[in-house]
């Protein structure tokens, strides 16, 4: 489900320059895959998935959370960005289904990032 977008993500030089620190990934293995999803269901429903959102385009950090990292990586960093790529239009309220996407993406792109770290051990 998620081949595709990631694949078009990938191909951009903004979007593909983003990757999980040491830092990151040592808070990764800290906290728990299951925490950080935790912490990327919050940030989707607090930050992004409200049908208006003050400061968006502004509302998510480039760096400080694993989290924030992956969604600049995977375009889910607000609605504009989640508009121009996922297709999902600003100005309402993003269904469940909607964010359960989003997460999903953020964290299989986590995952990869620390299955790569693995793969250079």
């Amino acid at each position: 489900m998620y081949e595709d977008i990631l694949r078009k993500l990938s191909q951009s030089s903004f979007r593909n320059r983003f990757h999980l620190s040491d830092q990151d990934k040592q808070y990764v293995r800290q906290k728990g895959i299951e925490t950080i999803r935790k912490h990327a269901q919050d940030f989707i429903q607090k930050r992004i998935a409200p049908e208006v959102i003050l400061n968006d385009g502004k509302q998510t950090p480039m760096r400080g959370h694993p989290v924030f990292v992956a969604q600049h990586a995977t375009a889910t960093c607000c609605r504009g960005c989640i508009e121009k790529w996922h297709y999902f239009s600003k100005g309402y309220l993003l269904t469940e289904k909607e964010q359960e996407y989003l997460i999903g993406l953020i964290m299989l792109w986590i995952d990869r990032q620390m299955l790569e770290e693995k793969k250079q051990s």
